[in-house]
């Protein structure tokens, strides 16, 4: 049969339909902000590729501070972030953003003391500390909670962080919640005036700072100290009861929290025997009404992955899924997204 010059480009654009029919179109979507969530957020990020090849993740770990800022002057698509943005934070914005829990997490007391491999702190000591009061390892208040405990007269070196930082927004709310003194002079936010120490940017820098300063003392995300090793405080609970972070400490606490309608809510210094005192959940924040509607479907399709077939990856790298509870609320929330 003999194809006349008048079909070939209706022929062509079939082609050409067909081919653009099966061949995902590729979203590039950037985020910033926690360096609390990384690990997870990376893990989630490599498997959801299984998932939809062509959602591209761009996530640039710089604390929950900057990922605040980004978010507000719309320069990337998604912000993350351990302390919930304020009502004047989120009163600037151009639009309405959504905080979407994901995970809980223990902000975990750690520390580099030769030969001390057990250590208890309570809430108004570690204030002291922090508050630079307190300024030496065999100091009476630290002796009294580790009754037979060999302390030596080392100095204590105060490690914090150096840039806007929700897993300092956790730690800031725990201290501010257990002391009056840390409330009036120091307060809880991302970025505080600190009394005492050095600053590390990011957890693995603060955790840096602990493993190579011999009598330091820090706080990061769990997972910072279990993946270089370093040992990590029990704490006083709000029961009386000394514990270290794990994931039951973080689900006991997280249990008991009072969750608002914006999720915006805090978990510090939990009632329960088995709650660990400095643990908080983290957002990944969005805007309710999406400019670019090929990247609100996927933002949408992935936080809907990433609170169910994501969650069942948090116990591995030590955090702890939302209560089902709260996963279908969020769940609900999320389907208010449009694009």
């Amino acid at each position: 049969m003999k194809i006349t010059p008048l079909f070939l480009p209706t022929l062509a654009l079939a082609g050409l339909s067909l081919f653009v029919g099966t061949t995902a179109q590729a979203v590039d979507l950037t985020g910033a902000g926690a360096t609390f969530p990384n690990p997870i957020y990376t893990k989630w990020f490599s498997e959801y590729k299984k998932v939809d090849a062509a959602a591209n993740f761009n996530y640039q770990a710089i604390g929950s501070g900057g990922g605040q800022k980004q978010i507000l002057e719309g320069t990337v698509d998604f912000g993350a972030s351990d302390g919930p943005m304020s009502d004047e934070s989120l009163a600037k914005a151009p639009g309405k953003i959504l905080h979407i829990p994901t995970v809980a997490g223990a902000v975990a007391i750690t520390y580099n003391l030769p030969g001390v491999t057990s250590l208890k702190l309570d809430g108004p000591t570690l204030a002291d500390i922090y508050l630079g009061k307190i300024t030496k390892w065999d100091d009476a208040a630290i002796a009294k909670l580790n009754q037979g405990a060999k302390l030596p007269a080392t100095p204590i070196a105060v490690a914090h962080r150096a840039d806007g930082s929700g897993t300092s927004y956790i730690f800031t709310d725990y201290l501010s919640t257990v002391s009056s003194e840390w409330k009036d002079k120091v307060g809880k936010n991302t970025t505080v005036k600190w009394p005492a120490g050095i600053g590390g940017k990011g957890n693995d820098g603060v955790a840096g700072l602990v493993k190579q300063t011999a009598g330091a003392i820090g706080y990061v995300e769990l997972i910072y100290a279990v993946q270089i090793k370093l040992p990590v405080a029990d704490l006083k609970n709000a029961d009386g009861a000394f514990v270290k972070p794990s994931l039951e400490g973080i689900t006991a606490a997280t249990a008991t929290a009072t969750i608002p309608d914006d999720f915006r809510f805090s978990m510090v210094n939990a009632p329960g025997k088995d709650s660990y005192p400095i643990s908080g959940v983290t957002w990944l924040l969005v805007y309710e009404q999406q400019k670019d509607a090929a990247k609100g479907k996927a933002m949408v399709a992935f936080l809907k992955w990433a609170l169910t077939e994501g969650e069942k990856q948090a116990k591995a790298l030590d955090y702890a899924p939302l209560p089902d509870a709260v996963q279908k609320k969020v769940l609900a929330r999320i389907e208010t997204i449009k694009f």
